[in-house]
């Protein structure tokens, strides 16, 4: 996405605009071109030094400092920027910009900028549910501009309440989703699945496999970007939930089957991104098995082949399903394509040490009904999810 992409940052003056600092930095991280714009009062909390280090760019306070090139500062960063961000947003910010007031070059520049807005609002509980302030955002809602919602906590004054500014991370996934440009989505009902299931043995014990739910996260964060209504049924993972997606939390084979089942025939586009356990234990233990110098003998079964039974309800539903091969690939692939009756299959080889299992990366086949085969290179999982609804796309 990056390609060329400029963000410019609002910071105003709060307590959070440290915080500020890290979402300069997961942007430079990803290539985008930071510029800053702080308030004279944001400068009293933070050096504009601080931000120009991390932006790697002049940090622009004053309307009229020397400028050190000719060129309207407000004018230019209006024009140059492809999304605003503004974070913290303090109820005077708020109340400013809802009112018209452009008395200072964060303010002036918005006005003057056609790019998109996200505004990050940071604040005691008391301000923040001030009905001025909110007929103010509300007003500012109406017009375009997009929030990131504060959240519950702990405030810098001590009070506990609404007010906490979001995460960065989802301010940072909210400001990549309001960029996205294929919205070719809109309209259609996306169901994902994600993580590892687990079996259990006894109290204490489970089996489960190394699936780290990455893959199946970014592609309902691809699904959502894209405008469709996500829902996301997750395994055991250590990933925070997506924001404006509908996540489900299961553990086992049956728990994630009651939950597809219950929307299945609501679905336009089922993706299991999840691996299933494939056995489970055939007779549980009630109680926890003691160690003994004895060897252990567990006897395993198949569990639910939930893609198989998906496959055998399917109706007007796109059904995706993933292959994790160890050999063959292709040929196993193909195999369980037809056997679950899928449209698509995603095929990796779960051997290579640089992609797959909990890495950031993938490198993936993808094979349709047709044994149509498109071989993707190793990229960022969040890459192979885009080329996988570019393919789907050409179906809708």
């Amino acid at each position: 996405m990056p390609m060329g992409k400029n963000i410019v940052i609002g910071v105003t003056g709060g307590i959070a605009v440290y915080k500020a600092l890290d979402l300069i930095s997961k942007f430079k991280k990803e290539d985008f071109e930071v510029n800053v714009i702080m308030t004279k009062a944001a400068c009293e909390f933070v050096n504009p030094i601080t931000f120009q280090s991390i932006s790697q760019n002049l940090v622009a306070v004053e309307m009229f400092e020397e400028p050190v090139s000719y060129e309207i500062r407000h004018i230019s960063l209006a024009k140059k920027a492809d999304l605003f961000i503004v974070v913290p947003a303090t109820a005077n910010f708020i109340g400013k910009l809802a009112n018209g007031i452009a008395d200072d070059l964060l303010t002036t520049t918005i006005m003057a900028t056609r790019a998109k807005v996200v505004i990050a609002p940071a604040m005691n509980t008391n301000m923040y549910t001030n009905p001025i302030v909110q007929e103010n955002i509300e007003k500012l809602k109406a017009l375009g501009y997009m929030f990131v919602a504060p959240e519950e906590g702990r405030l810098a004054c001590g009070d506990v309440g609404i007010g906490k500014l979001a995460s960065i991370d989802t301010i940072f996934q909210y400001a990549l989703s309001s960029m996205c440009d294929k919205k070719d989505l809109c309209g259609k009902k996306v169901l994902v699945t994600a993580g590892p299931t687990i079996a259990s043995i006894d109290p204490v014990r489970y089996i489960t496999n190394r699936s780290s739910g990455k893959m199946g996260y970014a592609i309902a964060k691809e699904a959502r970007d894209r405008g469709a209504k996500v829902t996301l049924i997750s395994g055991p993972t250590s990933l925070e939930d997506p924001f404006d997606i509908e996540v489900v939390h299961i553990k086992t084979n049956d728990e994630m089957l009651k939950a597809i089942l219950d929307i299945y025939d609501k679905m336009d586009i089922v993706i299991k991104a999840a691996a299933v356990a494939d056995f489970r234990i055939k007779e549980y233990n009630t109680q926890k098995i003691k160690k003994s110098k004895e060897p252990v003998s567990l006897d395993f079964v198949l569990d639910t082949d939930i893609l198989k039974l998906l496959g055998e309800k399917k109706g007007k539903q796109i059904l995706i399903g993933f292959a994790a091969e160890s050999e063959n690939l292709l040929q196993n692939a193909k195999i369980k394509l037809k056997s679950k009756n899928l449209d698509y299959i995603v095929a990796n080889n779960i051997t290579f040490s640089d992609s797959g299992f909990d890495s950031e990366d993938n490198k993936v086949t993808i094979i349709d009904k047709d044994e149509v085969i498109t071989k993707l290179d190793k990229m960022s999982k969040k890459d192979v999810s885009e080329k996988l609804f570019d393919i789907i796309a050409t179906r809708l």
